[in-house]
């Protein structure tokens, strides 16, 4: 009993953080995205998403597991996987292009903004394939 409560729990942590981070990185787009500080702190605001992320899903999948839900462990640890891997790619390009736009290279910008909303696209995804497998996997 214990571990669908905190399969539950951790669920609802990570579909929550998602779409928080989802809504909240959307009116990010408007920041010009011309100065260090822009490009830090979305670059932060991302790389705190991707550390809670990969803290719901890793407790959601061991929790599934625990109460012997494999499918939806399986799920929960392809998503958790997922999130390092974009953390360790995107986290890294809006480093490396906020040192370009610090230096003022002017095509950094449009790639830093380009990187950002594959960053949302990818929680869009994200954020569908949870609810979808919830939905569905779940009937």
């Amino acid at each position: 009993m214990f571990a669908t409560l905190a399969a539950l729990f951790f669920t609802v942590i990570l579909m929550v953080t998602t779409a928080y981070f989802l809504m909240g990185g959307l009116p990010l787009l408007i920041l010009q995205h011309d100065t260090p500080l822009d490009a830090r702190f979305v670059r932060s605001f991302f790389d705190v998403y991707y550390k809670a992320a990969f803290v719901a899903a890793t407790g959601a999948a061991v929790s599934y597991a625990l109460s012997s839900r494999p499918v939806f462990a399986l799920g929960n640890a392809g998503v958790a996987v997922l999130v390092l891997l974009l953390r360790a790619k995107l986290i890294a390009a809006m480093a490396q292009l906020g040192g370009l736009i610090q230096q003022g290279e002017v095509q950094a910008i449009r790639r830093f903004r380009r990187v950002h909303g594959t960053a949302l696209a990818m929680n869009l995804v994200q954020l569908i394939g949870l609810v979808w497998g919830l939905i569905h996997i779940a009937l």
